[in-house]
């Protein structure tokens, strides 16, 4: 098997990836320990495999520990999937791919613009996509994600965020979206909730390419691998 057939055969295909998202943001939302992590990383693989360049900024944590994530998600990939030449597929992601860390003080659009800027000019990796992982959004403001935006917008990024929710704050937009980001939703145009459900962990679109969503696309997390699965 090349490298197409797993882009093909991905169940995140449902929601239209990589179809004209430049400039676009994603949110993931769940509760902590239910797979933000792990999606996000499936994203950015799916992306590349679209033909694009990833930044992972990891908030807070070391590169290693992101890097492990990876290695986790292709290691499932690899076994689900014959794939003919799977050590130039590990070799394609890695340099389709860049982990940046930063500590949750020094996140701020200068930082990141002159960090991602250097690398550009200086031609080592220019990017198509940007996630960001490990944000505290209860205590970041809506200037610093319009500062994202802007800059999304103005370098052709897909931008994809994390954020963490929490069990009893019942606070929610008319849209869906809960806290702490029930107030910035209109700055995404993408929001996935990731939800416990008896034995499944479910995941409900609230919004896709800013259109409000009844939330069923038929997607789990297996609670094993983390692997997005059809329901």
């Amino acid at each position: 098997m090349g490298f197409e057939p797993l882009v093909q055969k991905n169940p995140l295909r449902i929601l239209k990836l990589g179809k004209d998202s430049t400039s676009e943001m994603g949110l993931v939302m769940a509760r902590a320990g239910l797979g933000k992590t792990a999606l996000l990383v499936q994203i950015a693989l799916d992306t590349i495999l679209l033909g694009n360049r990833v930044i992972h900024v990891s908030v807070g944590a070391s590169i290693d520990k992101t890097r492990a994530w990876y290695d986790d998600i292709l290691r499932h990939i690899l076994q689900e999937h014959s794939v003919t030449n799977p050590h130039e597929l590990i070799d394609m992601i890695g340099r389709h791919r860049m982990i940046m860390t930063f500590k949750e003080s020094a996140f701020d659009r200068a930082r990141l613009e002159e960090r991602m800027n250097d690398l550009i000019m200086q031609d080592i990796f220019k990017a198509d996509c940007l996630v960001v992982d490990g944000i505290d959004f209860d205590s970041v403001d809506r200037a610093t994600i319009e500062d994202v935006r802007d800059f999304a917008e103005a370098m052709s990024l897909q931008v994809w965020f994390s954020a963490t929710c929490h069990r009893g704050d019942e606070r929610v937009s008319a849209a869906g979206v809960p806290a702490p980001c029930h107030e910035i939703d209109d700055l995404f145009d993408t929001v996935i909730l990731i939800k416990p459900e008896d034995d499944k962990i479910r995941l409900n679109v609230v919004k896709n390419k800013g259109e409000v969503q009844n939330g069923d696309v038929g997607l789990d997390l297996d609670p094993t691998t983390m692997m997005v699965k059809k329901s």
